[in-house]
């Protein structure tokens, strides 16, 4: 496609992380272990709070969306990762390519947006329990959750549609794993002040302040856990937030270490791994932290098996 000497590419391809074929194969067998532990585990995880009914709490409401994010997310990237490391030609069409972006960044930023929705549940659960039934109501969790994802689709948007329009002047090589706005960047052969300015926006708003409201809540709720008198009451309370905040400090950690590194210092390899660790590692993780530390889901897992026994 031409425009005024402007060219725009028909496919991509991506390099992915290694040429040798060895090497492609043990990948392989471990993104496809990965990516199925994620589809069970997230799927377990929804299974279990739509058939339960003593699930049916603001948290689990707020983590039967993460799961569908995370199964969502990991399934907009893994399988075409594995599809390229059993192919010769690892080539990606435009709008293949372009749905990609759109995907990863509309969930990614969904889940960001969630972990603070949950950040305000533990607060209230925490800080004030006589008013949660009431605070955090159907109508108010549904509200939370809407905003997470208009906002994040939202954002994702205006990021693909200013990243997509950029002509490349015939370059078709990223050097990536996945269709990701830092590798398509490189390619543009225009001006890309307005998409470096978009980026540091959507940074802002499904990121920084996401992340200042995760900040803000776990401040008062380490304030109300201090003023907790009995060593039970406070360490019932901080299991309370355990899962959730080993997972903030994971997802938001990654992410700040990578926005706040200096750009001398990236690399491609690097921005190949932070897409992984999003991608194949935090969905496949999510469900086993939460369930590992929650005896909630691990009872509820009880009673779904032996209602199934006394089915049959």
């Amino acid at each position: 496609m031409k425009r005024d000497n402007l060219t725009w590419v028909g496919e991509f391809i991506l390099l992915g992380l290694s040429s040798d074929r060895q090497t492609q194969a043990g990948l392989f067998v471990l993104f496809a272990a990965a990516y199925l532990l994620t589809l069970l585990g997230n799927g377990l995880i929804i299974l279990l709070v739509l058939l339960d009914a003593r699930l049916r709490l603001p948290m689990y409401f707020f983590l039967c969306h993460l799961s569908v994010v995370d199964i969502c997310y990991t399934s907009s990237g893994v399988p075409q990762m594995l599809v390229h490391l059993v192919l010769e030609k690892k080539t990606i069409s435009f709008a293949q390519c372009g749905s990609q972006l759109f995907f990863s960044l509309a969930l990614g930023g969904t889940e960001f947006l969630l972990l603070a929705a949950m950040a305000y549940d533990r607060y209230v659960a925490v800080c004030d329990p006589l008013r949660y039934a009431a605070v955090m109501g159907p109508k108010r969790c549904t509200a939370l959750a809407a905003v997470s994802w208009l906002v994040g689709v939202a954002n994702s948007a205006v990021e693909t549609a200013i990243t997509m329009r950029l002509p490349t002047c015939g370059h078709h090589v990223l050097n990536h794993v996945a269709c990701e706005t830092l590798a398509l960047l490189s390619l543009a052969c225009v001006d890309i002040t307005l998409n470096q300015i978009v980026i540091v926006a959507s940074s802002v708003v499904v990121l920084l302040v996401p992340c200042g409201l995760v900040s803000l809540s776990y401040a008062h709720i380490v304030a109300a856990i201090l003023r907790i008198r009995s060593t039970g009451g406070r360490r019932k309370a901080f299991w309370t937030c355990a899962s959730h905040l080993t997972v903030v400090s994971m997802c938001y950690g990654m992410a700040l270490v990578t926005y706040v590194r200096p750009q001398s210092t990236a690399s491609a390899e690097q921005d190949k791994l932070v897409v992984l660790f999003y991608a194949v590692v935090t969905p496949m993780l999510n469900p086993l932290i939460y369930s590992l530390r929650n005896r909630e889901m691990k009872a509820a897992l009880s009673r779904v098996l032996r209602s199934s026994e006394s089915k049959q």
